[in-house]
């Protein structure tokens, strides 16, 4: 089959590779849709960093470099393996794409994102959705239903962003602050809304991602070149702040204008991966009681995410900016997505 194998930094190549088989418990996916992420771009750019580097395999997949990447991807059961059950040829799908041990004390108190030897389809081996099939364990496989596979290519990102909205606690009659616009930021915003939270505010400085907050939900956009974000947001609630906070953006101003922004007793949550150390107020966090808590991945949110799309809550083809075929990954997907970020949010790609 058909496959775009990651070989290293900015190197990216299409390939025949054996079809996997299935095994016990697991089922053969014919890939239709998946989303390039920024984890991926970070890998092209920067890597490997979660791909696990040649000499040195994932503990749980064995490979290394060279991998295939993809791992928003939704597609069609094409097989089904011995012992599994509830799913069945032709069911649309979209893949839960972390890999765990089920051993550790995460896995077996339900925890699983934070197993200590996690690794991801598309990133640490096991295949992944820039390619024509994926066979995956049936327990990290859900159907989608009537849902386009389009739409089930943004169900994992979505998963990530409905992750840092249940760790928040946020609630109808919040207020709520997003700090960033691009992806990640515009599906918080999108959560939000989708679970009655009417009072979201989204900082944004591009005007392009300010509209496209404009579209996702937000009531208002602030923009930190021009507006006192602070200032306004402490206007809004009536002098206290916001109920919850978002940084996505990854930066350390950011984040403490997130801080600043909420109300004593209130909460921030870290939804960014940095890619340096922050430099934030501990003063002022320690004194107003803020909790500042980080979110990674998702754990039991993918059901939540396709019972929003199929009840219309979340509007998501507003996502997608751009579709591709395989072969075109790096300069019309990988390539717009680096040197034009702001016109795009997500661009899915086939195989």
């Amino acid at each position: 089959m058909k496959a775009m194998r990651y070989h290293g930094k900015h190197d990216l190549r299409v390939e025949d590779i054996p079809v996997p088989s299935v095994r016990p418990g697991t089922v053969k996916i014919k890939v239709e849709w998946t989303g390039i992420c920024g984890t991926d771009l970070h890998e092209f750019e920067d890597g490997p960093i979660f791909c696990p580097a040649p000499g040195h395999p994932h503990p749980l997949t064995g490979e290394s470099v060279p991998v295939v990447l993809g791992h928003e991807l939704a597609g069609v059961i094409d097989e089904v393996g011995p012992e599994v059950a509830g799913l069945s040829v032709g069911d649309r799908v979209a893949l839960e794409p972390l890999i765990t041990c089920g051993k550790c004390e995460y896995c077996a108190a339900d925890r699983y994102n934070l197993c200590t030897k996690a690794g991801y389809y598309g990133l640490s081996g096991w295949g992944g959705g820039f390619a024509e099939y994926v066979v995956a364990e049936a327990h990290r496989v859900h159907p989608i239903g009537d849902l386009s596979t389009e739409i089930g290519a943004l169900v994992e990102p979505l998963a990530v962003a409905h992750h840092a909205v249940r760790r928040s606690g946020a609630k109808p009659g919040d207020t709520a602050v997003v700090f960033g616009g691009g992806p990640i930021g515009l599906f918080v915003t999108a959560v939000l809304r989708a679970i009655g939270v009417e009072r979201v505010v989204s900082v944004e400085i591009s005007s392009v991602r300010k509209a496209k907050a404009h579209d996702a939900g937000a009531f208002l956009v602030l923009d930190p070149t021009v507006d006192d974000v602070v200032a306004r947001v402490k206007e809004l609630t009536g002098g206290y702040g916001a109920d919850i906070a978002f940084e996505c953006v990854g930066a350390s101003p950011a984040l403490q204008s997130a801080l600043d922004s909420t109300r004593s007793g209130g909460t921030v949550v870290n939804v960014s991966i940095w890619g340096q150390t922050a430099e934030i107020d501990m003063f002022g966090l320690v004194m107003r009681e803020i909790q500042l808590i980080g979110t990674s991945a998702y754990c039991n949110d993918h059901e939540a995410v396709i019972k929003l799309l199929q009840e219309g809550k979340i509007q998501a083809e507003q996502f997608i900016s751009g579709r591709i075929a395989v072969d075109d990954v790096v300069e019309q997907g990988f390539r717009q997505l680096i040197e034009n970020k702001e016109e795009n949010v997500k661009i899915i790609v086939h195989p």
